[in-house]
């Protein structure tokens, strides 16, 4: 029977376990939201909550051992002078997790972790290119080339044997 046998597991041996956690924590830190399995999401949650509380103390004491924990110096960095302050008035519950359903391919459950206090992230889609321009003047090598760094390389394909296609008609 597991009573009182708290720690979860994730398949993983203890070392293995504690870096994965440490380098979510990181993660979290430099992107202020990351997307995990919610197993994992639960798991770095503690940790996580642990380094923001440890981040308000500020102290050096407090600092080296955010530091013997992450072992990252800019992550510790940024908790220290960014996350933390950001937290000073809540007395707890600094992260949340937002459940995104399952994966596909394995059927997993994921998850976003992300900072309670944290700035909205806004995703923007790249806009479409204005319809009804061609460039008929060049070569389709040259047009594949040009437009590389800008257009999918699909698109490049495809704009290709549309010329190649008009040029057999002619």
């Amino acid at each position: 029977m597991r009573h009182q046998k708290k720690t979860v597991k994730l398949g993983r041996t203890a070392e293995h376990r504690k870096s994965l956690l440490a380098n979510q924590v990181c993660s979290l830190i430099e992107h202020q939201r990351i997307k995990t399995t919610l197993a994992k999401a639960k798991a770095v949650r503690p940790l996580a909550e642990k380094m923001v509380t440890l981040g308000k103390n500020g102290s050096l004491h407090a600092r080296r051992t955010a530091l013997a924990v992450l072992r990252q110096k800019d992550a510790v960095k940024k908790l220290f002078d960014d996350i933390a302050p950001r937290s000073a008035d809540r007395k707890g519950g600094y992260t949340r997790i937002i459940k995104l359903g399952q994966r596909k391919s394995d059927a997993a459950a994921v998850a976003f972790l992300e900072w309670v206090d944290a700035p909205q992230v806004v995703e923007e889609e790249a806009k479409p290119a204005a319809k009804g321009t061609k460039r008929a003047s060049k070569s389709p090598k040259a047009e594949a080339g040009s437009e590389a760094g800008s257009k999918p390389v699909k698109k490049a394909k495809k704009t290709a044997a549309k010329e190649k296609k008009e040029d057999v008609e002619k």
